[in-house]
């Protein structure tokens, strides 16, 4: 077989505050020849996803950083070229964790075989791949049911929008926020969600009161700081907590200057629980089941924001920490 040549993103050197393109380089390789029990996968679409950027940093975290000099990874979706292996023909359809490149070879153990029928493919990134699955761990996590009242910060993102979804499935009163008139929009009008507002045009706190007279029960936290210290003042007593991310810090080169209010945490007696999607992937049957089944039902929508080609998926990324996507961001590979 004709030799393959694939081009990559590669870290070169570690970003200090908000990633620049100078940081990275993309790189043609030629792929080596197919051994046994070895797969070639050509990549259609690669994420980007917040949680990269804390593996830029050279501190380990509870995954390692990545190498400078090496290609990236991340979560891809594929089509089989070539096999070597009895598990996997050409034509299938894989997901992987090697993205941020145009081809790659793989053992099978790597890869995760999907269903064709759901379309487009880039939701196994979104709605049915990692993100979509934290969604759904975070509310089983701290047992969301009928009638709570669920407040979820980055709700416009590629986590944020699938779990207010499936806490509407569940019976939920479900608030959002986000940062424009157009993904307020978007959370209202297309993902279900009963309130939305816009954290940019005024106090968190009192927006958040407004919509929650009452209180809330849960709070999903993608943001951190001032969102998570607004939670923590509406949240009634018992109410829980999952803490997904804090996208707010994720560049920031000084310590966050909230929350202020943490004995909240025991004057209200509630709970705080963290997840990381890669502890429950023994339940990821499960998770596809359920979710794909409201996929398929009409019950769960996916909105992806789309960039096309390897040589701008550096741009991509660095989009999601100025608020440049609605739902899910995707890489289309040529």
């Amino acid at each position: 077989m004709t030799a393959i040549k694939s081009r990559e993103i590669r870290l070169i050197s570690r970003p200090e505050g908000m990633p620049t393109k100078d940081n990275f380089d993309l790189v043609q390789t030629e792929l080596e020849p197919l051994q046994d029990r070895q797969v070639l996968v050509r990549n259609l679409y690669m994420s980007v996803d917040p949680y990269m950027r804390g593996r830029m940093n050279e501190e380990k975290s509870y995954i390692p950083p990545f190498e400078l000099g090496e290609p990236l990874t991340g979560a891809a979706v594929g089509e089989v070229i070539e096999s070597r292996t009895q598990d996997f023909q050409p034509g299938d359809i894989v997901t992987s964790n090697f993205g941020w490149r145009e081809y790659f070879i793989a053992a099978p153990q790597d890869l995760h075989r999907v269903e064709q029928e759901i379309q487009p493919l880039s939701i196994y990134l979104g709605a049915l791949g990692s993100t979509g699955m934290t969604a759904w761990v975070g509310l089983n996590l701290v047992e969301v049911k009928a009638d709570d009242i669920v407040f979820i910060s980055g709700a416009a993102g590629a986590v944020g929008s699938v779990a207010g979804q499936l806490a509407k499935i569940r019976g939920c009163k479900v608030i959002g926020t986000a940062g424009s008139s157009s993904k307020i929009e978007y959370l209202k009008e297309y993902c279900g969600f009963d309130e939305a507002f816009n954290y940019k045009s005024g106090s968190v706190l009192e927006k958040l009161e407004s919509a929650a007279p009452d209180g809330i029960d849960v709070y999903f936290d993608n943001v951190g700081g001032e969102m998570l210290e607004a939670a923590l003042s509406v949240l009634r007593t018992h109410g829980r907590i999952i803490a997904c991310g804090s996208i707010a810090s994720y560049n920031a080169t000084e310590p966050p200057s909230a929350p202020h209010n943490l004995p909240n945490m025991t004057t209200k007696r509630l709970t705080m629980k963290g997840l990381i999607v890669s502890d429950w992937l023994d339940h990821q049957s499960e998770f596809e089941r359920e979710v794909g089944g409201y996929v398929q039902a009409g019950k769960l929508k996916s909105k992806e924001t789309v960039v096309t080609g390897i040589d701008q998926a550096v741009s991509a990324f660095i989009g999601l920490f100025e608020g440049k996507n609605i739902g899910k961001m995707v890489v289309k590979l040529k």
